[in-house]
C-alpha cells in the first residue's frame, strides 16, 4: 500500500473509533509514526531504520500498530508529517534524519504529550529526545583495511553534506587510514543530498578518476558501491551490507542496527519511565557492526580489523586520540586526550590527510 494512502486509513480508523468506550480503546495498540528521508529500497539509511522498525513490532507483538511515510524532504512537507502524525493519535514520533530537527522541536511543544525522538541531531525538550549511532567507529576500522590495501594511496569519499556527523565518518576514516599508511590521501566529493544515486554515481566516477582505488560514502543509496564493482576498485558500504551489488568491489562496510533501541525506547513509552536522554550507542550497544570481510582482504587484515573492533568494545581505544591535527597542522586535541562527546558533536574541520577543502558547514 502508498504509504500516504497507509496513513490516511490509519487516520480514518481513528476517527471512527473515537465515539468507543475507553474500554474497547484500551484494547487497541498503540500508534507509532516513522518519517523517513528516502525510499526504503532494500539497502541504505531509510531500509536499515525500517528493519528496526519491524523488529520492534515483532518483539512487541499487538501491543504496538506502526505507521510510516517515505521519501519526505527536509523541509516544509516533513513538519506536515510530523504534525499529522501527532494530530492523529501517534504516542511516538521517529524522525530520522538531521534536517528534521527544527520541526521536530517546533511540533513537539504542540503536542506536549506525544512523544518525539529524532536521530543525529542535538536539540531536545521534556517530549523530544534525540539518538544516533558512533559510526565513526566503523569508519576507522574501514579506513585501516583502505589504507593497508591501497595501491594508489587515494581514498574516495563520496559525502552528503559537511554536519559533524558527516565530518566525524571522514576524519576517523582518515584517521584509521593514515595509522597504517601515512601516505594515504582521502579526497572528498560532496552531492548536497542525502539520497540521489545519480549525484552519488557522479561523485565516484569523479573519484575514481582521480585515482582513487577505495571508496566509501555517506550517503544513502548503492551507487558508490556499484560504481566501484563497475570500476574495478573496491568500496566499503555503508548503512547495509551491499555486497550483493559489489560482490567483487566490497571489502567490508559500516552498517547500523535499530531494532532494540526502537523496542526498548517504545517499552519506556509505553511504561511511563522514558526520559528524554540522548543516545549515542556504538559497537558495544550493537548499534553499528561491521559488514562481512570480503575474501581479498588478506587474514592479517581482517585480524587487524577484529582487534580495534574488540578494543573499542570494550572502551580501551577511541579512534579520536591525540594529538589530533587539522588540515592546516593545528592541534584540535593535545596528546593522550580523547575527545569528549560534546567536542566530537561541534566538529568543523578536517583532520591531516584530508586533501579536499571543506566548504561551508551545513
Amino acid at each position: 500500500m502508498n504509504p500516504r494512502r497507509q496513513f490516511l486509513l490509519s487516520s480514518a480508523v481513528l476517527a471512527v473509533t473515537a465515539g468507543l468506550p475507553l474500554s474497547a480503546l484500551a484494547q487497541e495498540p498503540a500508534k507509532l509514526g516513522f518519517v523517513y528521508v528516502s525510499p526504503i529500497g532494500d539497502a541504505g539509511w531509510t531500509f536499515q531504520h525500517d528493519e528496526g522498525r519491524k523488529e520492534m513490532e515483532k518483539a512487541l507483538g499487538g501491543k504496538v500498530h506502526s505507521r510510516y511515510v517515505e521519501s519526505v524532504a527536509e523541509g516544509a512537507d516533513a513538519e506536515r508529517v510530523i504534525r499529522e502524525f501527532a494530530a492523529s493519535g501517534s504516542r511516538i514520533v521517529f524522525a530520522t534524519s538531521f534536517g528534521y530537527m527544527n520541526y521536530v522541536e517546533r511540533v513537539a511543544r504542540q503536542f506536549p504529550n506525544v512523544t518525539f525522538v529524532h536521530a543525529t541531531g542535538y536539540k531536545s525538550g521534556k517530549n523530544f529526545a534525540n539518538y544516533n549511532a558512533r559510526f565513526y567507529e566503523g569508519r576507522y576500522i574501514n579506513g585501516v583495511i583502505a589504507g593497508k590495501m591501497s595501491k594508489s594511496n587515494v581514498l574516495g569519499y563520496v559525502g552528503a553534506f559537511p554536519i559533524p556527523e558527516v565530518l566525524q565518518g571522514i576524519n576517523a576514516f582518515t584517521l584509521g587510514a593514515r595509522s597504517v599508511n601515512p601516505n594515504a590521501e582521502v579526497r572528498v566529493i560532496w552531492i548536497n543530498s542525502w539520497y540521489d544515486p545519480g549525484k552519488e554515481r557522479e561523485a565516484a566516477m569523479t573519484l575514481i578518476s582521480q585515482g582513487a582505488d577505495m571508496l566509501t560514502h555517506h550517503t544513502d543509496s548503492t551507487a558508490t558501491v556499484q560504481a566501484a564493482e563497475e570500476k574495478g576498485v573496491h568500496a566499503f558500504s555503508y548503512h547495509s551490507d551491499m555486497s550483493k551489488y559489489g560482490p567483487r568491489a566490497q571489502l567490508s562496510g559500516t552498517t547500523h542496527h535499530w531494532g532494540d533501541f526502537y523496542t526498548r525506547t517504545v517499552n519506556e513509552v509505553l511504561a511511563g519511565t522514558w526520559k528524554p536522554a540522548g543516545i549515542w550507542g556504538g559497537f558495544r550497544e550493537g548499534m553499528i557492526r561491521l559488514a562481512p570481510f570480503n575474501a581479498a582482504v588478506p587474514a592479517e587484515v581482517q585480524a587487524m580489523a577484529k582487534d580495534l573492533e574488540a578494543r573499542m568494545t570494550a572502551g580501551s581505544l577511541h579512534p579520536f586520540t591525540g594529538p589530533l591535527l587539522d588540515q592546516a597542522g593545528r592541534e584540535r586535541l593535545a596528546r593522550a586526550m580523547v575527545m569528549d562527546d560534546a567536542t566530537l558533536g561541534k566538529m568543523d574541520y578536517f583532520v591531516q590527510g584530508v586533501s579536499s577543502r571543506l566548504p561551508n558547514a551545513r
